[in-house]
């Protein structure tokens, strides 16, 4: 992958530099928030590892300024910051995940895997994913059955997205957890079948539906018709 790195901490983008290119992955990195937006707005890139508190635009102005700009490059977010309202900031700042310091190296790699199944021949996930008469508008964090809005939590609205992008595939648990929560590795995989078990019954369940279809020993699909 191409990744820019925007963090104004030396250390840090330096052990990012140096850790994403050991890793195979080619790594520009940017130290203040004007430059990373120059970067990220001339160059083509897999995926952006973006700080929010930079010298010049914050993470969050760069993140929106690239969404407004129709450039749906995958954002990862990093910050000192903490908390759910923080989180909302990022994603409705158009970021794709967010990832709290300190950090494990390993985590993030995992993250950033996961950003980059969500492309598609260079393209990032469109903002609308639809199953039959489903429809997530991943931007917008959104959710309907045909006419109907569907309250979805945060972390609902991840794993309904990581399922509807898989595109009628299997969807295994462990990459749902890679792609939606901040330390997958600390978390019992088990924790996906309550957040698919609370999906059914808003999604599902007052509808008629069966679309969040159990593969045994893999994961979950989505069944367009859900019948």
């Amino acid at each position: 992958m191409r990744i820019l790195v925007v963090e104004d901490e030396d250390g840090l983008a330096d052990s990012l530099r140096r850790g994403l290119g050991a890793e195979g992955h080619w790594v520009d990195v940017a130290h203040d928030g004007h430059r990373g937006l120059e970067l990220a707005l001339t160059g083509p890139y897999d995926a952006i590892v973006l700080d929010v508190m930079l010298p010049g635009p914050s993470g969050y102005e760069i993140c929106g300024r690239l969404r407004r700009h129709g450039d749906w490059t995958p954002v990862l977010m990093l910050t000192a910051k903490d908390g759910e309202y923080d989180e909302a900031e990022g994603l409705d700042a158009g970021a794709d995940d967010y990832l709290t310091k300190p950090f494990s190296f390993v985590v993030l790699l995992a993250r950033l895997r996961a950003l980059g199944r969500r492309t598609r021949d260079g393209q990032a996930r469109p903002r609308t994913l639809q199953a039959g008469d489903l429809t997530l508008d991943t931007e917008g964090r959104r959710c309907r059955r045909g006419d109907v809005e569907v309250e979805l939590t945060a972390r609902e609205l991840g794993v309904l997205a990581c399922l509807m992008a898989g595109d009628g595939q299997a969807v295994a648990k462990q990459d749902i957890l890679d792609e939606v929560w901040d330390s997958p590795t600390e978390i019992d995989p088990n924790i996906v079948e309550v957040y698919v078990s609370s999906l059914r019954k808003k999604i599902d369940v007052p509808f008629g539906r069966r679309s969040i279809r159990t593969v045994h020993g893999t994961g979950y699909r989505m069944a367009a018709d859900g019948a």
